[in-house]
């Protein structure tokens, strides 16, 4: 008899194990990653983020803090790719890839960042030393609230919305 009970409980432990996990395979991540891709011209340009949500807090100087570089979506930091050399808001950036940073600034003018190093987690081990382009962004006010990160590639650059926020970048 306590064989038997022994038996019984460990495959209901192991049903209870299994039921948790597919439970946890079936809840959708906090920040789903997302990728933007298009053409500018002649080059493929390729955006890879985690995309993450308002859910009523504050963004902009609370969750995201002003003047420090942030990875410019969630999780990993965000990486940029081009298939050709381009000019990002007038100055060259060489086809490659890299990870794509933002500076907020309560100002409004913004600095985007392309680092070479393109594989990290978050900024946390970010560099300014390996920046290979650094250019200031004008950002606009959204209509109405973005509620996920959205990055959007059009024939005049990209354009990063998230709450009350856009942050468009020439590029040619």
């Amino acid at each position: 008899m306590k064989t038997m009970i022994k038996t019984v409980a460990v495959v209901l432990a192991t049903m209870t194990v299994s039921v948790n996990a597919f439970a946890q395979e079936a809840k959708k991540p906090a920040s789903p990653a997302a990728t933007a891709t298009g053409k500018i011209k002649d080059a493929n340009i390729t955006i890879a983020y985690a995309s993450p949500s308002v859910k009523d807090r504050k963004i902009w100087g609370d969750l995201v803090a002003y003047d420090k570089v942030w990875r410019a979506g969630a999780n990993e930091a965000t990486t940029f790719e081009t298939s050709k050399d381009i000019t990002v808001q007038g100055k060259k950036l060489p086809a490659g890839k890299y990870s794509f940073f933002l500076v907020p600034k309560e100002s409004g003018t913004w600095t985007a960042v392309f680092n070479k190093e393109s594989k990290q987690w978050g900024a946390y081990k970010y560099e300014e030393s390996k920046d290979a382009l650094r250019v200031d962004v004008k950002t606009k006010a959204l209509p109405a609230t973005q509620e996920t990160l959205v990055y959007k590639i059009n024939n005049n650059g990209f354009t990063m919305d998230w709450d009350k926020i856009s942050v468009p970048v020439e590029i040619k």
